[in-house]
C-alpha cells in the first residue's frame, strides 16, 4: 500500500497548493496594489498632456502669420474696344512700408506677387491713354482679380500757332515805324531816310502818316523856332519889321513853310504819281558815286514800282510850296515869279545838301536799330 498512500499524499499537496493560490496569494496582491500611492490629479494632468499651459501663445502666433500672409493682383489692361493695351502699372500702398512696384504688361495681362495685405493702388499709363488709377484692399492670402480695365484715348490738344503771312502795306507799315524811332543824336527826327535799299513802297495813307509825324514832332518847332531867330537877326524879309510881333509872323511863314513843303512834296504828290518821298542810302562805291547820288536825290527818286525815275514830286513840290508862301509873305517883299522861282531853288538846295550829309554824316550820328538786318555800309 506503499504507493497508494504516496498518490494519496500527492494529491493531497496539489489540492492544497491550489487552496493557497486561490485563496491566500490573490489575496495577498490586491494588498500590495492598495498600499501604492497615488500621484495627485494635476502632476497626472501634466504627464498625460490634457492641459499645455503653451497652448495660447501658440495660436496667435498662428494667427499673426495669417494676417501677414502676401497675395496676389491680377487683371487685364484694354482699350474702349476690348484690344489689349501694353501699359506700365504702377502698384503703391497706402502705408508705403514698400516701395512702388512697376510692371510692364506687354500683353495688356499683368500679375503681382508677393503682395502685402491691405489697402493698395494700381496707376495705369499707356501712350496715346488717359492715366486711370484703380484701388483695392488685398486681404491676406487673397488672389485680388481687378476688374478689367478699360482706358480711354487721351485728348490730344494741339495748339497750332499760325502766323499770317504779312501783306506788302504790312511790312511797310512795320519799316516806317521803325523810321519814325530814327533821329540824329537821339533826338532829331530822320524819318525820311531808308537805310534799306530794299524797302517796300508806301501807299497814300503811309506818306500822308509819315508827313503829319514830321511836322507835329516837338523837335520841328524848334528848328522853326531857328529859323526865324536867324531871319529876325538878318532882317531876312524886311517886310515883318523886327520886335516881337515880326518873330511871330517870321516863325509862322518857317513853319508854314515846313508844312506845304512836306505835305505836298511828300504826301500829296507823291501819292497821286506813285513815288517815293524817301531818300535811299547807298552806302556803297566811291566818294565822288555817293557824292553825285546824293547831289541827284531832289531829282531822282524811286516809284512806287520800286524803279529809279525823275522825282516830279519833289521839284514840283518845291515850286507849289513857294507859290503858296507868296500869300503869306510881306507885300513888300513879294516880287511876283522870281520869289516863287527863289524859294524853290533855296528848297531844292536844302534837300541837295541834306541828301549829302544823310550820304556821308548823318547815318553815324543815327543810333543803329537792331533789326536793319540789311543795312549796308
Amino acid at each position: 500500500m506503499p504507493l497508494r498512500g504516496n498518490f494519496q499524499a500527492v494529491v493531497i499537496g496539489s489540492i492544497g497548493l491550489i487552496w493557497i493560490s486561490l485563496c491566500v496569494l490573490p489575496g495577498t496582491s490586491k494588498l500590495a496594489v492598495a498600499q501604492t500611492p497615488q500621484p495627485p490629479t494635476s502632476e497626472r494632468a501634466v504627464v498625460t498632456g490634457a492641459v499645455d499651459p503653451n497652448r495660447t501663445s501658440t495660436s496667435d502666433g498662428e494667427q499673426k502669420a495669417e494676417r501677414q500672409l502676401p497675395g496676389y493682383i491680377l487683371g487685364a489692361v484694354k482699350d474702349r474696344t476690348g484690344t489689349a493695351v501694353a501699359a506700365q502699372l504702377q502698384l503703391t500702398r497706402q502705408d508705403q512700408s514698400q516701395p512702388p512696384k512697376l510692371l510692364t504688361a506687354d500683353s495688356g495681362q499683368f500679375f503681382y506677387t508677393d503682395v502685402p495685405p491691405g489697402p493698395f493702388q494700381l496707376t495705369i499709363v499707356a501712350e496715346g491713354f488717359e492715366t486711370q488709377r484703380v484701388s483695392g484692399v488685398l486681404h491676406p492670402g487673397e488672389a485680388y482679380v481687378v476688374p478689367e480695365i478699360r482706358l480711354a484715348l487721351a485728348v490730344v490738344v494741339t495748339e497750332v500757332q499760325v502766323q499770317a503771312k504779312l501783306t506788302p502795306v504790312e511790312l511797310a507799315q512795320d519799316q516806317i515805324k521803325e523810321q519814325e524811332k530814327q533821329r540824329i543824336l537821339g533826338f532829331v527826327p530822320n524819318f525820311y531816310v531808308s537805310y534799306d535799299r530794299e524797302a517796300l513802297p508806301l501807299n497814300p495813307r503811309q506818306k500822308f502818316r509819315l508827313a503829319w509825324k514830321t511836322t507835329t514832332d516837338p523837335f520841328t518847332f524848334v528848328g522853326v523856332a531857328a529859323l526865324a531867330g536867324v531871319a529876325q537877326a538878318t532882317n531876312a524879309y524886311p517886310g515883318y519889321g523886327q520886335g516881337w510881333d515880326a518873330y511871330a509872323k517870321r516863325f509862322g511863314a518857317s513853319y508854314a513853310d515846313a508844312i506845304t513843303g512836306t505835305f505836298v512834296g511828300s504826301a500829296i504828290l507823291p501819292s497821286l504819281l506813285k513815288q517815293d518821298p524817301r531818300y535811299f542810302y547807298k552806302g556803297t562805291g566811291s566818294i565822288g558815286s555817293r557824292l553825285a547820288y546824293a547831289l541827284a536825290s531832289p531829282m531822282f527818286c524811286k516809284g512806287d514800282n520800286m524803279r529809279w525815275q525823275p522825282n516830279y514830286s519833289n521839284v514840283a513840290g518845291a515850286f507849289a510850296s513857294a507859290g503858296i508862301s507868296y500869300a503869306y509873305y510881306p507885300n513888300s517883299d513879294r516880287n511876283g515869279a522870281a520869289l516863287v522861282f527863289q524859294n524853290s531853288l533855296i528848297r531844292l538846295g536844302e534837300m541837295a545838301f541834306e541828301g549829302v550829309l544823310q550820304e556821308f554824316v548823318i547815318r553815324r550820328l543815327t543810333p543803329r536799330l537792331r533789326n536793319r538786318s540789311s543795312d549796308r555800309r
